[in-house]
């Protein structure tokens, strides 16, 4: 893939998450977009981050002690998962969940 169409994915991703976001209130998630990546903070100051990583053309999501490399499938047109083929926007609706305690969906 060539480096804009990546660039281009990857904000429309990260847009995405951010949007995902913007409704909950900041003292249960608050998040930080800059630069590639989204930063998302919890009432207890953990920390989720989904970041770009250009060199592999792929986006990482760290949930915890957990982390998860995803690639591009232009098929199904949505980044999954290099091991298990899951899809990321429902990975960070799952963890998410998992963290605050009741379903939310990406």
């Amino acid at each position: 893939m060539d480096r804009s169409t990546y660039l281009k994915l990857v904000d429309e991703c990260l847009a995405r998450v951010a949007k995902f976001c913007e409704p909950f209130d900041p003292d249960e998630l608050d998040f930080a977009l800059t630069d590639g990546v989204i930063t998302l903070e919890f009432a207890d100051r953990d920390r989720f981050v989904l970041n770009r990583q250009a060199a592999a053309d792929q986006m990482w999501l760290a949930a915890g002690a957990r982390a998860w490399h995803y690639n591009w499938d232009a098929t199904r047109r949505r980044w999954v998962c290099d091991r298990d083929g899951h899809d990321l926007l429902t990975k960070v609706g799952e963890v998410v969940s998992e963290k605050l305690g009741r379903t939310v969906a990406v």
